[in-house]
């Protein structure tokens, strides 16, 4: 019935989080409208639908707010089940495994990449020597759930997908600040070939900003955040 699929999605057009929700809404098909928030300013909207974190994504449904990327993730998957592909698997043990990875990924990939960009010396050698060591677990832990066949389409995603493109689609642009290869083609073969497949379709171009405003982005993070010298 109509107004029964209201959606909005509260987000900053550089964050990860942002990216991987509004992916999930495109290759799903539903028609969502997007509220551009200011982290510097935030809007009484966001402090009202996340008043304890105070940060976006949010994901409006019907006037309900769903908050955290991984959880709206999977709240889009069982809500919008027939549209566009599943995002995780029906099998119960192959959902969990799919779970296990998409927080190590969120946590032990995702979590150095600040320090990274924002620390110096010693902190900063630390930060990518923990993220190399990362990417090698999951070059080889997550054989299983390598792609198989070439990715061409965006209705060969699922969870794993959209989380992986959402850590490593920066960096390119984070290597060209630093000036350390990160994702290396050598060392990380299928996490390299992965992401740039991914990075390659129509709707996560449409939605990513380019390799320039990333950059500048980077820029931006590394300059306001970066962490005092001992």
């Amino acid at each position: 019935m109509e107004g029964e699929n209201i959606v909005k999605l509260h987000g900053t057009k550089n964050s990860a989080f942002s990216f991987r929700v509004e992916l999930a809404l495109k290759i799903k098909g539903i028609p969502y409208e997007y509220v551009d928030e200011d982290l510097r300013n935030k809007s009484e909207t966001l402090l009202k639908y996340n008043p304890v974190h105070k940060k976006v994504p949010i994901l409006v449904h019907n006037g309900k707010p769903i908050l955290e990327s991984l959880v709206i993730l999977e709240y889009i998957d069982e809500v919008w089940k027939e549209n566009g592909p599943q995002l995780l698997p029906q099998d119960p043990c192959t959902r969990a495994k799919v779970r296990f990875w998409a927080n190590f990924l969120h946590q032990q990939l995702f979590a150095p990449l600040l320090p990274v960009i924002t620390t110096e010396g010693e902190a900063q050698a630390k930060a990518i020597k923990e993220e190399i060591e990362a990417l090698k677990v999951v070059e080889e832990g997550m054989l299983e759930f390598f792609p198989t066949t070439p990715i061409t389409s965006e209705n060969q995603l699922g969870l794993l997908d959209i989380v992986i493109c959402s850590v490593l689609g920066h960096s390119k642009a984070i290597e060209e600040v630093i000036g350390v290869k990160l994702v290396d083609p050598e060392r990380n073969p299928l996490v390299f070939s992965w992401v740039e497949a991914l990075i390659e379709l129509p709707a996560v171009k449409e939605i990513r900003p380019s390799h320039e405003k990333l950059v500048a982005f980077i820029h931006f993070i590394r300059d306001n955040l970066k962490a005092p010298k001992a």
